[in-house]
């Protein structure tokens, strides 16, 4: 390119005025460092001893979040310069930092705050400043600012104006000797050569940094569109797409940068976060996860955060492989435990899922989502129907109120479903704890027959039960608790007369249902194992019929004590049964090789996503918020 000497000059200028810049910021923060002037618990004690231990905590956090702003200005003083003109002539020039500028500089202005936009808007792009003042970008220089023995320089400076660039300047430092080398260069050899090292200097375009290390690039100044999204409102939702490298990850990080200093949210964000802190009870600061696909990655994320001065420890940072398994064990309990409970055992490489569900994985979560609530409520519309031609008049009247609130519902309204059954909740609980003591009654009453009879039973169950402790679950199993009442026995002991006692009920309890509803156990689950083993043991003919009517009724008056907790519950098991409804079709999956119990990461997501999903729904409704600790929505609680 042509170095006019009218060129030359404006380039030398800026650069020299940016050094000066660099190296005033600079000395600031190191200043400010050195003299510890930052607000803190000592200082306001001396002032005040009355004052709060939270304004002293909160005065800490100021001052420590200073510090942090002076050590990255003082190794890194600003990344970018930006001259505007406002409507009536008058340049501006402003340096924009990565954190919150140091105090006495008029012109210099955090990225994060509305006036580092600048530093991302296209030459001619028209910005209005906070004041109301419309400015146009007319000049800006991207600074990579680097400490020399000399002083301050900035390496690979890219500079662009109206009427030339993007150019590359290696190194500002340089330009600014050659021009004082060059005025005791008398001779023309010399000249010549003085002004090839100034081109060799100034490259045309923006050069590309050599990669010297594996790594995220650190990208200072984000384009215009990445910026955009960086400062979009705390609660937008996005899917940000693009190849390797395009700056996704960089866009990110600087967001979360930015929406963690609350010095720079809006009104309207500020309030946002005070209201969201108080729910969970989290700090703001630690109210975020990123998640990464590997390990590796996770550790250049860090050094990434490091640079933005954000702190990111191993609970903010996640890979999504080890959540999802926390999310599915502990919190939602979809994964079975080495103390029992949970539907699911996790297999990475299971092959259960057909080329369908791999290429059409919204289709496949909307068919088990819609399918989930649709066989939920209509589960809810059998149990009401089945207290409606119960024989007691008391439970005809409550299955007779609960059919009117399901049938004036309508579909897709299950919020306000669930909050018309919360009124029912007393009845309902009533009910099930007065049948309940009259049927375990009976049961305990065979059971003592059998030990007046004979003082070793239990015991000889108890042996009896070890024996089946090693089988695999099968499919009667699972029909088996699907039948029984989900609200027993959750903590049911597991060795012992105790566990003895618990699978006699259980397995009486399955006898009863099946004689009732005119079926039999399956010989093959460990509840038709058990009554095999029992013969005459149990029940009567005649308490069975009866015990297994109530047990009927229970069952489906139990349905109505808590919808939520049991919709919610219910998803895991929901899914095994789609999914064994869907291999009969051969749609979405493979129709063997692996057991029903077993299930693939991405099946695991898409019932993390239904229970997510289903609870988000309602948890954004004001009024369940608010009455969130009532029992109707207590349900709700962890996953809020």
């Amino acid at each position: 390119m042509e170095l006019t000497t009218e060129f030359r000059q404006h380039i030398e200028q800026v650069a020299g005025e940016a050094l000066t810049q660099l190296d005033s910021i600079a000395t600031a923060a190191k200043r400010n460092l050195h003299d510890g002037r930052t607000l803190g618990s000592d200082a306001l004690a001396s002032v005040n001893t009355m004052t709060s231990s939270s304004a002293i905590q909160k005065l800490d956090q100021i001052s420590q979040a200073n510090r942090e702003s002076y050590q990255i200005l003082a190794a890194e003083p600003a990344i970018a310069r930006v001259v505007v003109v406002d409507e009536e002539g008058e340049e501006r020039t402003y340096y924009i930092c990565r954190t919150t500028p140091v105090s006495g500089f008029q012109n210099l202005a955090s990225y994060r705050a509305p006036v580092g936009r600048l530093a991302s808007l296209a030459i001619g792009a028209e910005f209005t400043l906070p004041n109301g003042t419309v400015v146009e970008v007319l000049e800006r220089a991207q600074l990579r600012p680097a400490a020399l023995a000399e002083g301050w320089d900035s390496r690979d400076t890219v500079v662009e104006a109206e009427h030339f660039g993007p150019l590359t300047i290696e190194s500002l430092r340089a330009l600014l000797t050659e021009v004082a080398g060059e005025e005791v260069t008398e001779d023309l050899l010399g000249q010549l050569l003085a002004e090839e090292t100034v081109k060799a200097n100034i490259i045309d375009g923006v050069r590309r940094s050599v990669i010297t290390k594996m790594g995220l690039r650190d990208q200072p100044v984000l384009d215009q569109y990445q910026d955009e999204i960086f400062r979009l409102p705390l609660d937008k939702r996005l899917l940000i797409l693009g190849p390797p490298g395009t700056g996704k990850t960089t866009t990110l990080i600087r967001r979360l940068g930015q929406k963690l200093d609350t010095a720079f949210l809006e009104e309207g964000e500020q309030r946002l976060v005070e209201t969201v802190a108080t729910a969970q009870g989290v700090a703001h600061a630690n109210s975020w996860l990123m998640f990464t696909p590997t390990e590796l990655l996770k550790q250049y994320l860090k050094e990434a955060f490091a640079r933005e001065g954000v702190p990111a420890s191993d609970l903010r940072i996640r890979t999504w492989q080890d959540y999802r398994r926390e999310l599915a064990r502990n919190a939602f309990g979809v994964l079975r435990t080495a103390s029992g409970g949970g539907t699911f055992v996790l297999k990475d490489g299971l092959p259960s899922l057909s080329a369908a569900a791999l290429d059409r994985p919204i289709q496949w979560f909307d068919d088990f989502n819609t399918w989930q609530r649709n066989t939920y409520v209509q589960e809810l519309h059998e149990a009401a129907n089945m207290l409606r031609e119960a024989k007691a008049p008391e439970v005809q009247s409550l299955g007779e109120r609960l059919h009117h609130i399901l049938t004036q519902a309508g579909d897709g309204a299950l919020a306000s479903t669930f909050g018309s059954l919360a009124a029912e909740l007393p009845k309902v609980q009533a009910l099930v704890a007065s049948l309940k003591e009259a049927s375990d009654g009976k049961i305990k009453a065979a059971l003592n027959l059998q030990l007046n009879r004979n003082r070793a039973f239990l015991d000889e169950l108890a042996r009896f039960i070890d024996g089946l402790q090693q089988a695999q679950t099968t499919d009667a199993d699972e029909q088996d608790e699907l039948d029984a009442d989900e609200e027993e026995d959750t903590t049911a002991p597991r060795t012992g007369r105790a566990a003895a006692l618990n699978a006699y009920m259980q397995a009486v309890r399955a006898q009863a249902r099946a004689a009732a509803s005119k079926r039999a156990v399956s010989k093959s689950s460990r509840n038709g194992k058990i009554t095999e083993w029992l013969a005459e043991r149990g029940l009567t003919e005649a308490d069975r019929a009866e015990v297994g009517t109530s047990l009927l009724v229970q069952t489906s008056a139990r349905r109505f004590v808590n919808p939520v907790k049991r919709y919610l519950d219910g998803i895991p098991k929901r899914y095994r049964a789609f999914r064994r409804e869907r291999q009969q079709a051969e749609n979405w999956y493979h129709n063997e090789g692996f057991e029903a119990r077993d299930i693939h990461p991405l099946e695991l997501d898409i019932v993390l996503l239904a229970i997510l999903r289903a609870a988000g729904d309602l948890i954004s409704r004001p009024n369940i918020q608010r009455d969130i600790d009532s029992p109707a929505w207590s349900a709700l609680q962890p996953i809020l």
